[in-house]
């Protein structure tokens, strides 16, 4: 039942990754529902934008203490923890790493300073922002390619090239996410492209709020989506290191991501109107390729 809790959640919000999981052998995808559940709810903790960060904090920190909780064998009725317990067991997935990818949704939110010179709440008036682009890769290391080296535990391998791999992929994944949401992350205050890289191209971080010229931008974006492709063939690296039974299932994802990026390169990256998706029929084509690949 817990398991199932985690699918639904899955399937209501993992636009793109349930579609990898549907080829996993069914434990398989069960684990990865676990692990997309717990990171749904650290987003969610995280992101609401009705509490101070401070409570922002102080909630995620007692979830994760409830987890490790779960972890030590301790009960609860919580159906996430219970099957992310199940799933820490089956497949060894380390503490830390769960820790790390919860404490870096925190890094989506800048605490506010109050007059004492002391951080209490979130501000939408300070915009979040990384100079550079090793500051904007610490942050994907934390929220994406933290994930690549927990589902590679759930996938299998034997290859120690595997982890580095899996930590460029999920970066090329999160470099998309921040180019097709330039728009409504910038919104809400947040700027990942680095300043070094706006400045580069006579840009700054009020350039990106508004409507403003996607000629002007374009250069700026295609610079990180250069970045992004190169990441992507790690992605592809990564697959045959991985057990034969979950291959499948990583071709889905990065081939779904890959179709994003040029989907948004094919519009010029003009991102600032209608959201770019992937057509439900082109997933629906690439997981059919992949279920063949499953039972050939």
């Amino acid at each position: 039942m817990a398991y199932s809790v985690c699918r639904g959640i899955a399937r209501a919000s993992a636009r793109n990754f349930y579609y990898g999981f549907k080829v996993l052998p069914k434990r398989k995808s069960e684990a990865l529902c676990a692990v997309y559940a717990f990171m749904r709810r650290c987003d969610d903790i995280s992101d609401d934008p009705a509490l101070p960060l401070g409570e922002r904090r102080a909630r995620l920190e007692s979830w994760l203490d409830g987890l490790h909780h779960a972890f030590a064998g301790e009960s609860t009725d919580d159906p996430i923890f219970l099957a992310l317990t199940d799933t820490h067991r089956r497949y060894s997935i380390p503490l830390e790493l769960l820790d790390q990818l919860a404490l870096g949704t925190l890094m989506d939110v800048q605490e506010q300073q109050n007059a004492d010179g002391v951080g209490d709440r979130a501000s939408s008036a300070l915009p979040l922002q990384y100079q550079t682009f090793e500051d904007l890769r610490l942050y994907c290391y934390r929220v994406a390619s933290v994930v690549g080296l927990v589902c590679i535990k759930i996938f299998g391998y034997r290859d120690g090239r595997a982890e580095q791999l899996a930590e460029r992929c999920g970066m090329a994944f999160q470099l998309t996410n921040i180019i097709r949401d330039v728009k409504e992350d910038a919104s809400l205050g947040r700027i990942y492209l680095p300043q070094e890289d706006l400045a580069r191209f006579g840009l700054s971080s009020a350039d990106l709020l508004g409507t403003p010229e996607a000629d002007r931008l374009r250069p700026l974006l295609e610079l990180e989506a250069g970045r992004a492709r190169e990441l992507y063939q790690s992605g592809h690296d990564l697959i045959p290191l991985i057990d034969e039974d979950s291959q499948p299932a990583l071709w889905v994802l990065v081939t779904i991501y890959q179709r994003l990026l040029e989907k948004i390169a094919s519009r010029q990256f003009n991102v600032w109107g209608e959201k770019i998706r992937v057509p439900v029929r082109e997933k629906l084509a690439i997981l059919g390729k992949g279920f063949l690949q499953r039972i050939t």
